[in-house]
């Protein structure tokens, strides 16, 4: 990824999400190569609004599509505020989903995590039932599908993490073979129809108002307990995150195949507490030890195709310890990266 000029904090929310949505050249050249309208289902999410500006920013003269249910008051107003269209459209509905426009270009957002242990057959429904939906109805696009790291089994934290080969083995929670599923039946109408895309295995994006980070941070600003059994993980800073996704859509292959997204090192948990404490003037309170293995991915593959990330660990560590500090706004979104046994 291009390097560029990094602040040394962020003043508010409208500049911290000014430079993530920010496009580097090399993501303009990637999608002045794929030609077409570019559309967002799941637009609602966490990534979903900074991806669909980051996409409009990137190709102006483009139509972007943001697909959702809107349930959040505002999204839609300021979406289209940046010039993105937006259809509101409840994805399980497949009659919907057939009557939407057949963008050339389509990056699959929506899914269901937070909650998927509470009512376990709307997570199936949603997480296997409609990509099977989307994948029949955009057959002729490019389909860049977000999935998760948690498909992936436990690795050890000495080693350089699960790579693309590694075989799924998640462990038994239904979000984890949800996600596994969601993947199979995109892979399935990509060989059956011949259609291109990614699968887009992604584990931790941060910015300072939500991720691992963020989480840990605020922890150690409270004087909470932080429990080092999870106590390893990878962590990307969001704006990568997006840029990667869509220059996905330039480099997808037929039929699919999975992509790890994410920061390449091995984070620790304790330093990166330790390294909050040491900025807000606070001693982190730890409970527990780390466990040998984790959800790690190796992101060797995506760093040789697009280049190491632009924003260092270092940075994004500063960055939140500074936001927090101030007692900026955040989502209030936790990741529950902690939870061992996938049950989210």
């Amino acid at each position: 990824m291009s390097p560029r000029a990094l602040p040394a904090r962020f003043e508010n929310v409208e500049a911290l999400e000014d430079f993530m949505t920010a496009p580097d050249a090399a993501l303009v050249a990637d999608l002045a190569a794929v030609p077409g309208d570019i559309m967002l289902l799941g637009v609602g999410g966490k990534m979903g609004p900074t991806l669909a500006r980051l996409a409009k920013r990137a190709a102006p003269d483009r139509r972007i599509v943001g697909v959702a249910r809107f349930s959040e008051a505002g999204l839609r107003e300021s979406l289209a505020a940046a010039g993105i269209e937006t259809i509101a459209c409840d994805l399980l509905d497949r009659a919907a989903i057939e009557k939407l426009p057949k963008a050339p270009n389509v990056l699959f957002m929506a899914g269901r995590k937070f909650g998927a242990s509470g009512d376990t057959p709307l997570t199936w429904a949603m997480n296997v039932l409609v990509p099977g939906y989307v994948a029949e109805a955009f057959r002729r696009s490019r389909i860049v599908a977000f999935s998760t790291g948690n498909v992936y089994p436990f690795v050890p934290v000495t080693g350089q993490g699960a790579t693309e080969e590694t075989e799924p083995l998640p462990p038994p929670n239904d979000y984890s073979y949800t996600c596994l599923g969601r993947e199979r039946v995109f892979q399935y109408f990509s060989k059956l129809h011949g259609t291109p895309g990614r699968i887009y295995r992604l584990n931790y994006a941060i910015d300072m108002r939500y991720g691992v980070i963020h989480d840990i941070c605020r922890k150690v600003r409270d004087g909470v307990e932080i429990d080092l059994a999870m106590g390893h993980v990878n962590v990307i800073w969001q704006g990568d995150a997006n840029s990667v996704a869509l220059r996905c859509l330039r480099h997808v292959t037929t039929p699919t195949t999975p992509i790890n997204v994410s920061g390449p090192e091995t984070i620790s948990v304790r330093w990166v507490a330790e390294q909050c404490g040491r900025l807000l003037g606070k001693k982190p309170l730890f409970a527990g030890q780390e466990s040998a293995a984790g959800w790690l991915t190796n992101t060797a593959r995506m760093c040789a195709e697009f280049g190491y990330p632009s924003v260092p660990l270092m940075r994004m560590v500063e960055w939140t310890a500074d936001w927090l500090g101030r007692d900026m706004p955040t989502l209030n979104k936790p990741t529950r990266y902690e939870l061992r046994d996938g049950r989210f």
